[in-house]
């Protein structure tokens, strides 16, 4: 079995890993998969903090060459609801139209279950993870506060 499970996030302040949750969202995992083996993230930044992180491609220059995601997969797996420490992938209010922008949230925001379709969730912090919740945090305060936060790279494990 050689599929990663986890998705490290290497930035300036430390690494936050996310377990991949094929079982709730195969498709979108799929996608992250090349988005990070084409390192099409390694560079990027963290630029939005209000009720949840948001990283991605945005103001890069970086063309993703994977188009848009083909389908939003919410309700279609198993349920994982947009609670803290879960990463789901951002859209605009139509619901098929994600891309790489994701965001890792910073608390329960269980309304994103089901606005403008819902945002997928697709892999999330371990209950347990200390660490990585405390670099989410690190994070929040520092984007608030001066704008963005680096990623270095993100790999797959």
């Amino acid at each position: 079995n050689n599929m990663a499970s986890m998705l490290i996030v290497d930035t300036s302040l430390g690494e936050i890993r996310l377990h991949l949750r094929r079982d709730a969202a195969p498709k979108t995992v799929e996608y992250i998969e090349k988005c990070v083996a084409d390192k099409l993230y390694d560079g990027c930044k963290f630029y939005r903090s209000d009720f949840v992180i948001q990283c991605g491609l945005h103001g890069s220059g970086v063309r993703n060459p994977h188009g848009d995601l083909p389908v939003n997969e919410t309700g279609t797996g198993v349920h994982l609801s947009n609670t803290r420490g879960t990463a789901a992938i951002a859209h605009f209010d139509v619901p098929d139209n994600g891309n790489t922008e994701f965001f890792i949230n910073l608390g329960a925001n269980t309304h994103l279950d089901s606005v403008y379709g819902g945002y997928c969730v697709f892999a999330q912090v371990s209950a347990t993870d200390d660490a990585s919740f405390a670099v989410v945090d690190a994070v929040a305060a520092a984007v608030k506060a001066q704008g963005e936060v680096a990623i270095r790279r993100i790999t797959l494990e």
